[in-house]
């Protein structure tokens, strides 16, 4: 290391540059044309600005409250306020580094014999009083690129706390959904479970009159506990919801037993999703945020790396009462690593690397978000249509159930046949309400992919 003088400081500062901020670098820029949802075209979607809340579209009061829950209460939500404030706080650090240090330091002791001749066997004390600054002069500026770095990574945890509400609000909602999906799916499997204890009965009564074979009644009895094997899965699904729904919202499982929901059927969204488009997507998406910030963060670790090929200079000054009078010192101090600078500029080519690395995810994030959206668009589509198909053969296969049980009654044809129907208008049942769950599912992945609904940060870097 090389110490030099003051005034060395004036010659050498005419002769090096001062540092200069970096240029943050952007992410492949796409056309406008590319910016639009290709499969927005899907009947049911629109292309208006996506609401704040987008829960409240499936108008159920208790759902609201259960996110509402969520959103003050979730353990994961906590994690990643606290992880903000500690980036606010470096934040404060950085700048108060650019600031003046002063230290006050005092002290008492005997004085020396020798200073006092006449008074050598009288014990005496002498108190001491100083002070010292310590600043140092950000030429190059590798004060203040450590503070646009430090409000960089606030900024990417700011928009983190905002990527831990998506993931909250939408596992809570899933959870709503399933929960509620396999109270529907429940009901109707009891439903269908009573139908078949009926026609067993039914089937049994004719078996001991001798109007049915035994192999009928073994039908009968196949279907009728194929139909009950159902609902025990389906209640253990009911209560797995449940118990997603209390860890999300900062309860332990055990605290569910007495929660009853109100619903018995999933929520619909019965107006056109709003979708808003590939522009608003990318200020929105909290993800893309980071990546940006992840990016001037890096940028601006290049000028700190950067800034050490420079001297770093520092003003020190101490005033006190030492000895009985005052001293007072200023000292310029210049470090300087040189002629060696091969491990400084392995920083900068190590910060460059990072950069560039940020770069690279910046791209892929927002390629990532605009696939995620269109995937979930294609998928509801193809749902849609797949509910409306299964619709039309419920209707269908509940005339065939009825012409079956006709024709059986005029001695047309077995009870197999009425079996085998029933047995059809099930499956059909069963595949239109697991539809209109699937259907739910791709909405809430579709409002996840398309950023939440929040369209600003959670707060401003301070």
């Amino acid at each position: 290391m090389i110490r030099i003088s003051l005034f060395s400081l004036v010659a050498l500062t005419s002769l090096v540059a001062c540092g200069t901020t970096s240029e943050v670098r952007t992410p492949s820029s796409l056309p406008a044309a590319q910016m639009e949802f290709i499969e927005a075209r899907t009947p049911g979607v629109v292309t208006t600005a996506l609401p704040a809340q987008w829960w409240h579209l499936f108008d159920d009061t208790e759902l609201d409250a259960h996110v509402e829950r969520a959103l003050t209460a979730n353990a994961d939500l906590h994690i990643a306020i606290a992880n903000l404030e500690t980036a606010r706080a470096m934040v404060r650090q950085a700048d108060a580094i650019r600031l003046p240090a002063t230290v006050i330091e005092s002290g008492a002791g005997p004085d020396q014999a020798d200073k006092q001749p006449s008074t050598s066997s009288i014990p005496k004390t002498s108190y001491e009083l100083g002070a010292t600054v310590a600043y140092e002069i950000d030429l190059f500026g590798r004060l203040s690129s450590g503070v646009r770095a430090a409000r960089a990574d606030a900024a990417a945890s700011a928009a983190l706390v905002d990527a831990a509400r998506i993931a909250v609000v939408g596992d809570t909602v899933a959870a709503y959904i399933d929960y509620c999906g396999a109270v529907q799916t429940r009901t109707l499997t009891k439903s269908l479970v009573r139908a078949h204890e009926h026609s067993f009965q039914l089937i049994d009564q004719q078996f001991q009159e001798g109007e049915v074979s035994p192999l009928e009644v073994a039908q009968a009895q196949t279907v009728l506990q194929r139909a009950r094997a159902n609902l025990a899965p389906l209640e253990a699904d009911r209560r797995r919801a449940l118990f997603r729904l209390a860890t999300l919202e900062g309860f332990p499982p055990s605290a569910t037993d007495g929660w009853h929901l109100s619903c018995h059927s999933i929520p619909k969204i019965e107006v056109p999703l709003p979708v808003g488009d590939g522009t608003a997507l990318l200020a929105r998406r909290p993800d893309v945020r980071e990546a940006e910030q992840r990016v001037i963060a890096a940028t601006a670790r290049i000028d700190i790396a950067h800034a050490d090929l420079y001297p770093k200079i520092s003003l020190g000054s101490s005033l006190g009462l030492i000895a009985g009078r005052f001293d007072a010192i200023l000292t310029p101090l210049i470090t300087w690593p040189f002629p060696n600078r091969s491990a400084v500029r392995a920083r900068i080519a190590a910060a460059k690397g990072q950069e560039a690395a940020a770069l690279a995810t910046w791209d892929a994030v927002i390629l990532r978000a605009l696939r995620e959206v269109e995937t979930a668009l294609a998928d509801y589509r193809a749902e849609q249509v797949r509910r409306t198909d299964l619709m039309s053969a419920l209707i269908e296969s509940e005339k065939a159930v009825r012409r079956a049980q006709a024709r059986f009654r005029l001695g047309a044809d077995s009870y197999l046949l009425v079996l085998d129907a029933e047995r059809t208008r099930t499956d059909i049942a069963t595949l239109t309400a697991t539809s209109d769950l699937r259907i739910a599912q791709i909405q809430i992945a579709l409002f996840r992919a398309l950023g939440g609904g929040w369209k600003q940060p959670s707060g401003q870097v301070k």
